[in-house]
């Protein structure tokens, strides 16, 4: 038996957490279910010798058995995915390196192909430094390792553009001319999304085979049993999941009758 207290954060409530999570895994997997949608955890009392990640999104990532996937969040009108996630700010620029801006690039483009069937996505990236790096005056990534790997993605035919400060696009309304965004650290990219998209927003975890999505809110313990959560972001994630298999499907349906 477990005491529940609505709104207390518990070694328990983090154990139940970890094999809820673990066995929608394993029956993802098996093929019993064809997506999950995750609530949010509390990533501390989660921890244990079985869980030792920053959050869900890794945890899935390791068990689909791919090394690399790519947070994206998900509105009705924005989607923005993320170079780094769950970082200290002072480990951020030294996790900005060619290879891994590329990498997430490519799985965000290919995911609004597969997943949302946007034949020509045209993305939109973010700098790292204030004013994108003024010309190498703030910062060198710009210059460096974000401009030539959108250059790199262009010669292959991709709709890439920027680097863009990320005040400025938000602010100007910019984003609304793409079908993503990708900004190169977490608040980076969540605060503007959150403010626009905060009550219908979900994360979507792309780049894998298996289908995962989840609100975009956390546990909100002080809201707990009061009747006053909204479920709105999670009955968003309950058919964005339901949506990208039916992509998936009529993708591999045509595929397969071609």
């Amino acid at each position: 038996m477990a005491e529940i207290n609505a709104g207390t954060s518990t070694k328990e409530g983090g154990s139940y957490a970890y094999k809820a999570l673990e066995r929608a895994v394993k029956d993802l997997k098996e093929g019993k279910i064809n997506a999950i949608v995750t609530g949010p955890i509390n990533k501390s009392n989660i921890q244990s010798d079985q869980f030792n990640f920053p959050g869900q999104t890794e945890f899935i990532t390791k068990e689909s058995g791919k090394k690399d996937s790519l947070m994206m969040m998900v509105g009705e009108s924005l989607k923005v995915g993320l170079v780094t996630t769950h970082l200290p700010i002072k480990d951020v620029p030294a996790q900005i390196t060619t290879k891994n801006v590329s990498a997430k690039l490519k799985i965000f483009i290919d995911s609004l192909k597969n997943d949302f069937g946007i034949t020509k996505p045209k993305v939109a990236v973010l700098g790292l430094n204030p004013h994108a790096g003024d010309d190498g005056l703030l910062g060198k990534e710009e210059q460096e390792i974000i401009r030539p790997v959108i250059e790199e993605f262009k010669t292959k035919g991709h709709l890439t553009y920027g680097p863009y400060p990320s005040d400025g696009f938000f602010g100007a309304a910019q984003y609304k001319n793409f079908d993503g965004i990708l900004a190169m650290y977490h608040d980076q990219g969540l605060i503007a999304f959150k403010t626009l998209s905060f009550e219908i927003g979900v994360n979507y975890t792309a780049g894998l085979e298996l289908i995962r999505t989840s609100p975009d809110h956390g546990t909100a313990y002080n809201l707990a049993g009061k009747n006053l959560a909204s479920e709105i972001s999670m009955r968003s994630a309950i058919y964005l999941a339901k949506d990208i298999h039916k992509v998936r499907h009529h993708a591999a349906k045509e595929i397969n009758e071609g």
